[in-house]
């Protein structure tokens, strides 16, 4: 069993949003989050090869602003709803807040990559990022 065991995780990069308010901010991509950059460290620039504009990817962060001592949660902030475990939800607020975003690139510019839809705030530490697979799984 391995519960309780420590991992240590590095970020390759950060974001680089508008979005600043966690109290403001959308809390799905699809609702009118606007464009931010995904901002890399230099020594995986090379795993950024082939990301292209029009690429879906799955970003995956460390929701650094998150309380970690959260597992019930009223879904999406809504009191009149009855609380629900973390697992069940999209709340940031977990033991291990780790956040999964599914972007659409829309411009690739060196160590950075301009995305749709992310509606993490701006300093948001990315842990990995990876494609969204088609339905022909050759291609990757």
């Amino acid at each position: 069993m391995t519960a309780g065991r420590s991992y240590e995780l590095t970020a390759i990069g950060r974001v680089e949003s508008p979005l600043t308010d966690p109290g403001s901010a959308p809390k799905q991509g699809d609702e009118g989050v606007p464009d931010a950059w995904l901002v890399f460290e230099g020594d995986v620039l090379e795993g950024l090869l082939d990301i292209e504009p029009g690429d879906e990817l799955l970003v995956l962060t460390w929701l650094d602003r998150a309380d970690r001592d959260v597992l019930l949660v009223h879904p999406r902030g809504d009191t009149s709803r009855p609380p629900a475990g973390v697992f069940a939800t999209r709340s940031p607020h977990r033991p291990n807040p780790i956040g999964l975003h599914r972007v659409a690139v829309v411009e690739v510019e060196g160590e950075r990559i301009k995305v749709r839809d992310l509606e993490a705030l701006d300093g948001t530490p990315i842990v990995d990022v990876k494609p969204v697979l088609s339905a022909d799984l050759s291609e990757r």
